[in-house]
């Protein structure tokens, strides 16, 4: 399963904008929180994709 997800995952990582990947790095806690959320929204919605579409990925 986890050989299924990471294709998925790497594509969400590529396609991030500028602006999450920096913000990753933020130290201030509530601009890394706000990048980690946005992300996580990113995969989520990827995963939801590709449960309904298969080959969307």
């Amino acid at each position: 399963m986890t050989k299924d997800l990471t294709p998925i995952i790497r594509h969400v990582l590529e396609r991030a904008p500028q602006w999450v990947r920096r913000d990753l790095e933020a130290k201030d806690s509530a601009i890394r929180a706000r990048a980690e959320d946005t992300l996580a929204a990113m995969i989520s919605s990827a995963l939801q994709d590709h449960g309904t579409e298969p080959d969307k990925v």
